[in-house]
């Protein structure tokens, strides 16, 4: 099989793998909010794919692409197996998580951990490259423990790039492996955009996509004059409407940015699919509960369907209600506070 790419992904923004966060309902609703963003999957482990339901697990709708499934693992064989099956289901690009913390994925010997076996890694890309088409890509962190030096982290990013990966998404934190939460390792190792800045400067070849503390999109912006992208994580989560002007704003598209309403009633027909097939409205609505961060009627949405879209009986209609709750709210307040 060929290892060259069928298709060049636009890097420029996209929206991190997140655990409980990034599933299929939410790409979906992401997608109506920018159709260039790179989306991606939560973090699918090898052995889940290769013994678990894996029609499940990569389970997508075409309209979520371009969309690149994230792997955990560190066996190259398995590796390969599952880049293959990536290959077949349809996705646009297959990454590697070297950059999870949490003692769950150390146990099972991949994420942030694998920083310590570059060797291993590169035997990981190699193998998958063998068994896909896709693009083959690496999540990373600038370091682990004490493990942190500038000259570690390049010899891990050119040990796996002579495997042939030429795309890196680099978390501008390390990482501590025992004695802080994951969460933690999203928020108290410092931020160093001028490590990753100087990767970047050190190997121009290679595609570096930068990942941490990304709140806006005129910081992506701004980031975009040193790196080759920009992913955004939970800042998407929190305010999904961000991502409303990105494709204007980052990838320079002519059409008038989206409405909150507008994309509610987009998103209408495939809540309506989803609840024939069985899923749960509150399955979907859980991911939309920031859609009016900061506008007015902000607290009333998240509020109404909090208490309205669960049990076996909620329906669309909690949607159309508590879009109608900020109509009114927006109408009412004229200081344009959210309410």
């Amino acid at each position: 099989m060929t290892t060259e790419p069928f298709c060049i992904l636009d890097r420029r923004l996209s929206v991190a793998p997140m655990m409980d966060r990034t599933d299929r309902h939410f790409r979906f609703f992401l997608r109506l909010l920018s159709k260039r963003t790179l989306l991606y999957t939560e973090m699918v482990t090898t052995s889940a794919l290769l013994h678990g339901d894996r029609g499940r697990l990569l389970a997508f709708s075409p309209e979520e692409k371009p969309l690149a499934l994230q792997l955990g693992g560190s066996d190259p064989e398995a590796l390969a197996a599952c880049a293959a099956m990536a290959d077949a289901a349809g996705f646009d690009e297959v990454n590697l998580n070297v950059g999870c913390p949490s003692d769950r994925v150390q146990n099972g010997r991949f994420g942030a951990c694998l920083m310590a076996e570059p060797a291993l890694v590169a035997d990981g890309v190699a193998a998958m490259r063998a068994g896909t088409r896709l693009p083959v890509t690496i999540k990373t962190r600038i370091g682990i423990d004490e493990r942190d030096s500038y000259e570690e982290l390049l010899a891990f990013i050119d040990t796996v790039a002579a495997a042939g990966c030429r795309v890196f998404v680099v978390h501008a934190r390390k990482a501590w492996l025992k004695g802080l939460s994951p969460k933690e390792n999203r928020e108290v190792p410092p931020l160093r955009y001028d490590v990753v800045a100087r990767l970047k400067r050190d190997r121009p070849d290679l595609e570096i996509i930068l990942n941490g503390g990304i709140l806006t999109l005129e910081e992506a912006n701004a980031q975009l004059r040193s790196f080759d992208g920009v992913m955004i994580g939970r800042a998407a989560y929190r305010d999904p409407f961000l991502l409303a002007r990105a494709d204007q704003q980052i990838f320079g598209a002519e059409n008038s940015p989206v409405t909150r309403h507008s994309v509610i009633d987009r998103w209408l027909p495939y809540v309506e699919r989803e609840l024939s097939a069985g899923t749960p409205l509150h399955a979907m609505v859980r991911h939309v509960l920031g859609l009016y961060h900061g506008a007015p009627g902000g607290r009333r949405w998240r509020r109404y369907l909090t208490e309205n879209a669960t049990g076996r009986q909620a329906s669309a209609a909690a949607l159309i209600e508590a879009a109608r709750l900020c109509s009114e709210s927006a109408l009412a307040s004229p200081t344009g506070a959210a309410g």
